[in-house]
């Protein structure tokens, strides 16, 4: 499937297959990991308003889930998990409050010890996946070709091109809405994008 493509029901379809694909990967914990992040963090969170917030604890297992999808780095789980909760608390409630300033957020985010871009994006998708798309190693090589810069400065440019695209296509910023994993989706099968 290729990223350009407005054809709502190739889409559709790559979205209704997340849970198999999730679950074909075969690595331990994965799917209840996905299911916190995709379904209870972001109502953990949005309970939480007005003035909404993550934990240590939630942070430390995001990053479980962060790691359990890609290159597993014990460090970064031990900072993030060693992480003072009022500092967490603070940090989190700056960079929601920012939003839509995705800059100025993942900014606020990673000045917490072992949380960086793609880390901080996560964080911020959890609660505002229309404004702050997570960037995956999937999603960035589907939107931009590659998946190894993780800066701030590519980030950017990683957002404005899905934005970009859910101005031509409705229903491609309804299915980010919806779940925010279809991009994951479209390279996990294998297909060029």
């Amino acid at each position: 499937m290729d990223f350009g493509s407005s054809d709502v029901s190739l889409w559709k379809n790559s979205l209704s297959a997340y849970p198999t694909r999730i679950q074909s990967l075969n690595k331990p914990n994965l799917v209840s990991l996905d299911d916190f992040y995709r379904i209870e963090l972001p109502s953990l969170i949005n309970q939480r308003k007005p003035d909404p917030y993550i934990t240590t604890p939630e942070l430390s297992k995001l990053m479980q889930w962060k790691l359990s999808r890609g290159k597993w780095r014990p460090r970064l789980l031990d900072f993030v998990s060693s992480l003072d909760e009022s500092h967490v608390k603070s940090a989190s409630q700056k960079a929601f409050e920012s939003l839509p300033d995705v800059s100025k957020a993942v900014s606020a985010l990673t000045v917490l010890k072992g949380v960086g871009p793609a880390t901080a994006s996560a964080v911020l998708a959890a609660y505002a996946p229309d404004v702050a798309p997570f960037m995956s190693d999937e999603a960035m090589e589907a939107v931009l070709g590659n998946s190894k810069d993780y800066t701030l400065k590519q980030y950017l440019l990683f957002v404005d091109k899905l934005q970009t695209k859910s101005k031509v296509s409705f229903i491609f910023l309804l299915l980010v809405l919806l779940k925010g994993c279809v991009l994951l989706v479209i390279c996990m099968d294998g297909s060029s994008v």
